[in-house]
């Protein structure tokens, strides 16, 4: 086998969903992964992309411990890294807004340590937004091939004729790229319900734009199998073992 034939490490230990990229080079930094049976620690080493990889049982047990965090994000507050004058959506993860009702485990400070949104919601929309420790559901949520389901309501002002409606569902470009084929339908007279698999910023909003709509409330309510459901506006609780996206 030739060296062309070889893959990085952390790039297939990320395929196989074991754990991020970044988090397989800290696991391999700190020797805490084996191929074949064999420790490997050298940062950027190349194996078959058949082998073998086992993590060290205190790696697997890390992993178990991180937790990840549903939130109803409301108005006025960021995803992601803000600017000046912005406050982040993290800020709202104190223990006086645990949702009581969810169960799960006791909050911690380290919970929120290494804490990242898994996809973004923009800051004058409201609803589910997930932030997790866990690099290996970042990647389910919002890596490239991510199949996931993103559910919205959305409340629009315009008219939208038959035609517009079909390019809603497939045909409209955004930044010249086009579009995965999404879902989408009237829940009542002004709002709409959409089904995507993609999250490109601020999409549903240029979207309605293209088509000569105008949305006037915008609330993300499931992303997978994982549903806004009750969890009252500013609150979070964290996913459940039994709960999966």
């Amino acid at each position: 086998m030739t060296q062309a034939d070889l893959i990085r490490l952390s790039k297939l230990m990320s395929e196989r969903g074991i754990c991020s990229r970044r988090e397989a080079d800290a696991y391999i930094a700190k020797g805490q992964v084996f191929v074949d049976g064999k420790r490997i620690s050298e940062l950027g080493t190349r194996v078959a992309a058949g082998c073998e990889i086992k993590l060290t049982s205190e790696a697997s047990q890390q992993q178990q411990a991180r937790v990840t965090i549903l939130l109803n994000k409301p108005i006025g507050f960021v995803s992601g890294q803000p600017e000046p004058g912005y406050t982040p959506a993290v800020t709202l993860i104190i223990p006086e807004n645990l949702w009581s009702e969810a169960g799960g485990p006791a909050f911690q400070p380290a919970h929120i340590k290494g804490l990242a949104p898994a996809g973004r919601l923009d800051i004058d929309s409201t609803g589910l937004l997930v932030m997790t420790q866990d690099g290996r559901i970042a990647k389910q949520l919002i890596g490239d091939d991510s199949q996931i389901e993103k559910e919205y309501l959305v409340r629009v002002e315009g008219d939208l004729d038959e035609q517009g409606m079909k390019l809603l569902n497939h045909g409209l470009s955004l930044d010249g790229q086009k579009l995965r084929p999404a879902q989408v339908a009237w829940q009542n007279e002004d709002q709409l319900r959409f089904i995507l698999k993609e999250g490109r910023k601020r999409q549903i909003r240029r979207m309605c734009e293209l088509v000569g709509l105008r949305v006037v409330g915008l609330k993300r309510v499931r992303i997978g199998r994982i549903m806004l459901g009750h969890l009252p506006m500013g609150q979070w609780r964290y996913l459940r073992e039994d709960e999966g996206f």
